[in-house]
């Protein structure tokens, strides 16, 4: 061990760590859980302190010497090789100020690696005067989640979610003349082409990606250069320009300072909003995978109507036997998401007069869910998606046995006609254009007319 010092005095830290006493005291404080800042979270705080560097550098703040350590630092915060000293739980200070003083802390000390000095020599780099300059935990925090949130959801979430609006388009076009039947309250209702059923799965996802994008407009808006309460106090009237530019200018993507530094702080309506578009992503899926789950359930016993790629086995008891796998981590991702985002409310609630107090767990939900949104989006397209076959035999039964078929004969014969054509069918174990026949309701060829099944799913062609 060795000791190290902040404003309450003396802490033992191990002689391994970069991390000083305020973090020290952290670990110690939250012994709750193994829940830590994703990787994400992470690089996203050592693009922030790069950044600030840069800026104070640029600003005559900063002699180069020590901002030129701190920004190789904060490039290993970047790259990684820094993520075993980030050992904060996320159940901790509200605002995420024992994080944002493990970042000071871990940078400061390997700046003064850098530097040739040895760790603690606040003379060399202070964790608070040097790595902090211009900044406070309470616009850093909110800072690192609107980052970190814009560049998962530029990176994993949308590539996840093309990849599955691709997939079924093609599906779409692939099954865009097999005919079935349609349902509605889990009852026969009309006719409809299984490529028509693919392309409304492939809407709600091309929706999501939508809704997602007006999201980032908000989430691109930075509450850096607010420092303790929106005032700006102790920063530079040209660092938060000069440091979100730079922010830009690493990752690539455009953000800009917050209009209003005061709701910036306070509120974290941006990130409740975007919580509330991942939920709604979430239950898309939830009815995407759940109707192929009941589309292919069987296959003797039930629909059958298309058929899943069988990637393992499905029971330790029964041979052979071969589940929806994938179909169920999506539905159990799109639950997570969904309880997620009701923490996320709840979170977004405690925007206390000038800070919400509740920043690690919302930042933790919300990029756990853009995380696992992504993820599993892209491996369903991959392992699920694209591998679907139809059963057209299968499809063809049920379309023709459908009752709801009769509905093309109301304008020719009634409504009540039409009914008590349905309702022989259903007595007698026969289909409706059997029934009809049998009836005598139309000839032959206008039968054969009213009754084209492929011409009901496409009635104004």
């Amino acid at each position: 061990m060795r000791i190290e010092r902040d404003s309450m005095g003396e802490m033992p830290v191990p002689d391994d760590a970069l991390w000083g006493a305020s973090t020290q005291r952290a670990v110690l404080n939250f012994p709750i859980s193994n829940l830590r800042f994703s990787r994400a979270f992470i690089r996203a705080l050592g693009i922030i302190k790069r950044s600030a560097a840069v800026a104070n550098l640029a600003l005559g703040l900063l002699p180069k010497e020590k901002a030129e350590a701190i920004i190789a630092a904060s490039q290993e915060v970047i790259d990684g090789t820094l993520d075993r000293h980030f050992v904060v739980d996320i159940f901790q200070t509200g605002s995420g100020t024992s994080t944002n003083m493990n970042a000071n802390e871990v940078i400061a000390n390997r700046a003064i690696e850098i530097l040739g000095g040895a760790r603690g020599d606040k003379a060399l780099i202070h964790p608070n005067d040097h790595v902090n300059m211009c900044q406070s935990s309470n616009d850093v925090i909110p800072t690192a989640i609107h980052v970190a949130a814009f560049m998962e959801l530029e990176g994993p979430l949308l590539v996840g979610l093309k990849s599955l609006h691709e997939a079924l388009i093609a599906k779409s076009a692939q099954f865009s003349s097999v005919i079935k039947a349609g349902r509605t309250h889990l009852q026969d209702a009309t006719p409809i082409t299984l490529g028509q059923e693919f392309s409304g799965y492939a809407a709600q996802i091309g929706q999501g990606m939508k809704r997602i994008q007006r999201a980032q407009i908000a989430i691109a808006e930075l509450a850096l250069g607010g420092t303790a309460v929106g005032t700006g106090l102790n920063t530079h009237p040209q660092f938060a320009r000069t440091a979100i530019a730079e922010i830009s200018k690493i990752t690539g993507h455009a953000f800009r300072e917050a209009d209003n530094h005061f709701e910036a702080q306070a509120a974290r309506d941006a990130c409740v909003e975007l919580s509330g578009q991942l939920r709604v992503i979430s239950i898309s899926i939830m009815k995407i995978a759940n109707d192929l789950r009941w589309l292919s359930s069987g296959p003797r016993c039930s629909l059958f109507e298309i058929a899943l790629p069988e990637i393992q086995p499905g029971s330790s008891i029964m041979p052979a036997k071969v589940n929806p796998v994938l179909c169920e981590s999506m539905m159990m991702v799109a639950a997570q998401v969904i309880g997620n985002d009701g923490c996320v409310a709840v979170c977004g609630q405690h925007g206390n007069f000038e800070l919400n107090v509740m920043l690690p767990i919302l930042a933790h939900n919300v990029l756990e869910s853009i995380s696992i949104l992504g993820s599993s989006c892209s491996n369903f397209a991959k392992n699920c998606v694209q591998g679907i076959e139809v059963n057209e035999e299968r499809c063809a039964e049920f379309a023709e046995k459908s009752l709801a078929t009769c509905t093309s004969l109301a304008p020719r014969i009634g409504y009540d006609k039409a009914a008590k054509v349905a309702k022989e069918a259903f007595q007698r174990n026969v289909t409706v254009r059997q029934a009809a026949r049998d009836l005598k309701v139309l000839d032959e060829e206008e039968l054969a007319k009213t009754l084209d099944l492929f011409a009901m799913t496409r009635p104004g062609l």
